[in-house]
């Protein structure tokens, strides 16, 4: 019960800050909209087909923006003294985390919903609806995924600036060693033992997979599963931490 309070406060509180959902939900279209124009910009090239990049760079935008805003608004929930006010108050740790995490679950999905889209029509992406169903849906866990190490990053930080060092740690590598850029079949052994601790990696696995005119879904299990897991575990984590930190 406690949670589903701690989650009607979120929905309110994010109803309530109109900036938060802009740069939410804006900001992954309108970087979508510049990658476009990026796009048609390179030659045509019959041995690259620049639109198979479209659907994982635009998870990673998703992946980027959900982290780093959620850590930032819950160091500012710290500052307050709302998240010590709710442990004085009886809240366990992990309904005040499972709180935030549901009151999010709203917001990552309305992201995952017009970021999908918005490929889709900008570069006019042409897949079944089995196959949109599936990429929403790793989009949206990604999304999930990324609240969850918002959360997680945002119990070691004092103040907004503490959260920005996380970005070189976390979300840089992902650009490079998780297979959105190059194959990680091509680097150094520890990069691509790094690459695949990261969650961005799976979530590229599956789309690679599943825009091939022929795939096959049972090759995307294990990948899901890894997804799943990276939210169970920062969920777990974050609750180790919270305390800590108070």
């Amino acid at each position: 019960m406690n949670t589903f309070i701690i989650a009607g406060r979120v929905l309110s509180q994010l109803k309530g800050d109109k900036r938060f959902l802009v740069l939410s939900i804006i900001a992954p279209l309108i970087i979508i909209y510049f990658l476009k124009l990026l796009f048609d910009t390179f030659p045509a090239n019959p041995f690259v087909s620049y639109t198979s990049f479209t659907i994982p760079i635009s998870a990673f935008i998703v992946h980027f923006l959900s982290f780093i805003l959620c850590a930032i608004l819950l160091v500012q929930e710290r500052t307050r003294g709302t998240l010590e006010r709710m442990m004085i108050g009886g809240f366990s740790k992990m309904s005040i985390i499972g709180g935030y995490t549901l009151g999010y679950f709203g917001l990552a999905t309305v992201q995952a919903i017009a970021v999908l889209f918005e490929s889709i029509w900008l570069f006019e992406l042409d897949y079944e609806t089995k196959t949109v169903v599936i990429l929403f849906i790793v989009i949206w866990l990604l999304a999930i995924v990324s609240v969850m190490l918002g959360i997680f990053v945002s119990t070691f930080a004092k103040h907004e600036g503490h959260v920005f060092p996380f970005i070189p740690l976390i979300i840089l590598p992902s650009v490079f060693l998780t297979g959105l850029i190059v194959d990680p079949a091509g680097l150094p052994k520890w990069a691509e033992i790094i690459g695949k601790c990261l969650p961005l990696h799976y979530a590229v696995n599956i789309i690679h997979e599943i825009i091939k005119p022929e795939y096959d879904v049972s090759a995307t299990y294990a990948d899901f599963g890894f997804l799943l897991g990276y939210v169970f575990a920062l969920l777990f984590l974050a609750s180790l931490t919270l305390k800590e930190t108070e």
